[in-house]
């Protein structure tokens, strides 16, 4: 994090270099990072203030040189009072001083009075991350540092607090030569670490180039480099087969307007329109308090995330609308494609081609244009040159823009054009310094060695349709990985009332055939004491019938169809009613013949299963418990004593 001060000599600058620093003030008031918090939903980040503007004028009452605060950096980064400080500045303060050469020189710049703890060192309060940047700017030389610049100098350096000369020189044929002067201010300098000097000529381009720098050193803290490695399946030299390098960014996008908004008085800080619009209330962004028609500021304009412009009136401020077709890009120039910078093109790559006969109503214009387009790129080809447009879209977005938009059109041997956007004198950022890199030439040997193995790697034109990203394979693992869980079917809402609506009617008809047999047995109770006489007399019979319905029974429980549905229409016989005597061998086929007790308290239903039903079958067809030697059942240690069945009589 940097905190850039800077000190104006008006003494010998002139006010161009004022507008520069509004331009960098514009620049950082957009470029206010965006972070993630712990409810991860993207917010803006607060913008600090970091700039402070300070200028040395001569007093034309005392006939001194004084130094004069003239934008004090507060908590929060407000262009408004930066600007106005800017404004305020005086423009008359000009009167340079010349040598005995003629060169414009000074005798102090007033650093002592900038390397204080009323200034630079309060500046940024007791944040111990913050570096301090003290850029002077003067366009004369200092003839010699006086003690007291020289001891504050030495205490900045302690303090990590770094100076920079900044000296613009003048080329009028009036002034003297300047050299003898800088080459004696920079030995003075030289024992100091912490102080650089740097000489540029006041050009348009020079100063825009120092104010995207020192947007650079603004926004460090906010785009740190990104550190990367290139891999070679290659030994370089040795065995060496990677370089490090960093990453930077060539440009840097603005937004493509101004956004008219809302705010409130109690903080100043725009409400959100979305949740505005459902609740039809507006609530304070901080306390959610609900904001009446007296609370809310509604003439502001939203600059970049968290500056605000509070405007008197919205006339000159439009909304930004959806483009409407046909776009148009108005042909500015030709460009060599050979000289244009690949860093200057931004964006994605649209595929132009000429418009259908659909499009054009008359079908000669459609066959003309589609000539003409032919033409157009089969020359931009063969000259290898592009076409610079402009427009006020921006195509990514589909929006109208409130600043002009640049655009190349690319031609193709192909008999297609491509469209790409350029980047804006605004947009473009300085190219990083090559020299601090290059120490010095590399060794002919080293040239050789990399040379030889560069020269093993395969050459070919690059076609994408051979180079694959992995997405299929990489979904496709996916998909095993998940298809390992099994296709469950879901069920759906008829298959479930259907079941629901079948155990239903099964437990209703069960519920059924129980209350009719509870109603048979009471009526077999009841006639119990009529009938008991006249089935004595009938028992023989009843013995011989049910020794021929025994054998029929038993082959039917052998066979493999040994459960079927019930007969739950029939009345079923209760052990219990009959209490009579029989004989010896009617009640050992009774007890042969009795039901167990599990499969009587089991309702058989309709809808039992096919693997219940064999189970069932296996269970009966075991064999019968054998008799012991006193003519009685031979049970085990927890069996019960049967309950012998009774048998209706039949009706005449």
């Amino acid at each position: 994090m940097a905190m850039l001060c800077f000190v104006l000599d008006l003494r010998s600058l002139s006010s161009p270099i004022l507008r520069d620093l509004k331009q960098l003030a514009n620049y950082y008031s957009i470029s206010a990072p965006k972070i993630n918090d712990n409810c991860n939903r993207i917010r803006s980040k607060s913008l600090r203030d970091r700039i402070g503007l300070c200028y040395v004028f001569k007093n034309r009452l005392t006939c001194s040189d004084e130094l004069k605060v003239a934008y004090n950096p507060s908590v929060n980064f407000n262009l408004r009072d930066f600007h106005h400080a800017v404004n305020n500045i005086p423009n008359d303060a000009f009167s340079p001083e010349f040598d005995k050469s003629g060169a414009l020189c000074c005798k102090d710049l007033k650093l002592s009075d900038v390397l204080n703890n009323k200034v630079i060192y309060s500046w940024g309060g007791n944040d111990k991350d913050i570096s301090r940047k003290i850029v002077l700017l003067s366009s004369c030389i200092v003839e010699s540092l006086d003690y007291v610049t020289k001891k504050a100098l030495t205490e900045a350096a302690d303090k990590c607090v770094s100076v920079e000369f900044v000296f613009l020189e003048q080329n009028s044929s009036h002034l003297g030569d300047s050299t003898e002067n800088i080459n004696n201010f920079i030995k003075q300098i030289g024992c100091l670490e912490n102080c650089s000097f740097r000489t540029y000529l006041p050009d348009l381009y020079t100063l825009l180039g120092l104010v995207k720098r020192w947007l650079q050193e603004l926004k460090e803290d906010m785009e740190e480099l990104l550190q990367v490695r290139f891999l070679f399946n290659v030994n370089l030299i040795n065995n060496l087969n990677q370089i490090s390098c960093n990453l930077s960014a060539s440009f840097n996008p603005l937004i493509d307007g101004f956004i008219p908004c809302q705010t409130c008085k109690c903080h100043g800080i725009p409400l959100d329109q979305s949740n505005e619009s459902k609740t039809k209330r507006s609530c304070c962004p901080v306390t959610s308090d609900k904001l009446g028609a007296l609370d809310l500021i509604g003439n502001s304009v939203k600059i970049g995330e968290q500056t605000i412009l509070y405007m008197p009136s919205f006339q000159c401020i439009q909304k930004l609308q959806q483009v409407s077709s046909p776009v148009d890009f108005n042909v500015i120039q030709r460009t060599n494609l050979g000289l244009l910078s690949e860093g200057l093109i931004t964006g994605a790559t649209y595929i132009v081609t000429p418009s259908t006969c659909h499009d054009l109503e008359d079908n000669d214009k459609s066959e003309l244009n589609n000539q003409l387009f032919q033409v157009v790129c089969s020359v931009l080809n063969s000259l290898d040159q592009g076409l610079v447009c402009s427009s006020n879209c921006n195509i990514e977005t589909a929006i109208e823009t409130s600043f002009k938009c640049y655009y190349i059109l690319l031609p193709s041997d192909k008999g297609l054009m491509l469209l790409r956007r350029l980047a804006g004198s605004e947009e473009v950022l300085p190219i990083p310094d090559v020299s601090q890199f290059i120490s010095s030439m590399p060794a002919k040997e080293i040239e050789n060695t990399v040379q030889a193995s560069l020269l093993k790697m395969e050459v070919s034109e690059y076609n994408p349709v051979q180079h694959e990203r992995g997405f299929h394979r990489k979904l496709n693992l996916l998909v095993k990985e998940s298809l390992q869980f099994g296709a469950i079917r879901p069920k759906t809402r008829e298959a479930t009332s259907e079941t629901d609506s079948t155990l239903q009617d099964s437990s209703a008809e069960v519920q059924q055939t129980m209350q009719n047999v509870d109603v048979t047995v009471m009526g077999e109770k009841t006639s119990q004491l009529d009938t008991k006489l006249s089935e004595d007399k009938t028992s023989a019979c009843i013995t011989q019938e049910w020794e021929q319905l025994i054998i029929t029974e038993v082959v039917n429980m052998n066979s493999p169809t040994c459960i079927s549905k019930p007969k739950l229409d029939h009345p079923v016989p209760s052990p219990l009613q009959n209490n009579r005597r029989v004989d010896e061998k009617t009640s050992r086929i009774l007890e042969r013949l009795e039901v167990p007790r599990q499969l009587k308290r089991k309702t058989v239903s309709p809808t039992i299963s096919s693997s219940v039903s064999a189970d069932m079958c296996a269970s009966l067809k075991k064999p019968l418990i054998p008799f012991g030697p006193d003519n009685t059942i031979d049970q085990g240690p927890t069996a019960s004593q049967p309950r012998k069945p009774s048998f209706q009589r039949r009706k005449r």
